[in-house]
């Protein structure tokens, strides 16, 4: 039994998102990355003060170059928020096996999708009755919920953290870009994913700091913060999402 089996049903499923984006995805399929390969920095970089690796970052990856560093810093961590947390929404919701990213062996390189994210080794979180508890590489949880909550803390707020001691981007913004990043993937591929798995479910297991950060309605959902997008030059639109569409902006 080997790593790749718990996981092969979601690294079909980040290939199938691969395919839909053009071949652009910020992460690997298989999540892994050799860190003596050209271009991976440790994500832990980021935090060490006074932050002159993420301050470069959020310059280099900035989709505005004159925007204000704070508007940049929020779209960077939109962009490595979402694909840190994508493949554990999409594990929760494809079969309840939720790959985790120690925040120490994760790493990350500038790429087409703004920033890829990966690590050196993955754990995977299963339930107790899933049949490959307790083979190599799982970690058996009674609750994923509070697996994916205690796997946000390590490996986000730290750089939440850094990009607000930088910026002070308010950490309820950022926090309210992860909370789309594990709504949004489970709503776009709800064609192929188990009619049980819902968002706001999700959500809901996860909690705080995420939890109600979202206000789903029908199929879909809007943001209680606001990203900043809205906030670039020449942008006349919110996302779509966004609580600037609803008419309430006090949050940006």
């Amino acid at each position: 039994m080997t790593l790749a089996e718990p996981l092969a049903g979601l690294r079909e499923l980040l290939e199938l998102m691969a395919a839909e984006r053009g071949g652009v995805l910020g992460v690997p399929p298989a999540l892994t990355a050799d860190p003596a390969e050209e271009g991976w920095v440790p994500a832990a970089a980021l935090t060490r003060e006074p932050y002159d690796r993420l301050a470069r970052l959020i310059d280099e990856v900035a989709v505005v170059s004159s925007a204000p560093r704070h508007v940049k810093a929020a779209l960077l961590w939109k962009t490595y928020g979402y694909w840190h947390t994508v493949p554990m929404a999409l594990g929760w919701a494809l079969n309840r096996r939720v790959p985790i990213m120690p925040f120490d062996e994760t790493c990350f390189r500038v790429s087409e999708a703004g920033v890829t994210v990966a690590a050196t080794s993955i754990r995977t979180a299963v339930l107790p009755g899933d049949p490959l508890a307790g083979e190599p590489g799982t970690i058996v949880v009674d609750d994923l919920g509070a697996a994916i909550r205690q796997a946000l803390l390590d490996g986000q707020r730290p750089l939440i953290k850094a990009i607000g001691g930088l910026t002070r981007v308010g950490e309820r913004n950022l926090w309210g870009s992860t909370a789309e990043a594990l709504a949004h993937p489970v709503i776009a591929f709800a064609r192929v994913l188990p009619p049980t798995a819902r968002a706001a479910d999700l959500l809901a297991a996860v909690g705080k700091p995420v939890d109600g950060l979202l206000d789903f309605s029908g199929d879909g959902y809007r943001r209680r913060t606001c990203c900043l997008w809205i906030t670039l030059p020449d942008i006349d639109e919110p996302c779509a999402t966004c609580c600037v569409s609803a008419g309430s902006a006090e949050n940006t």
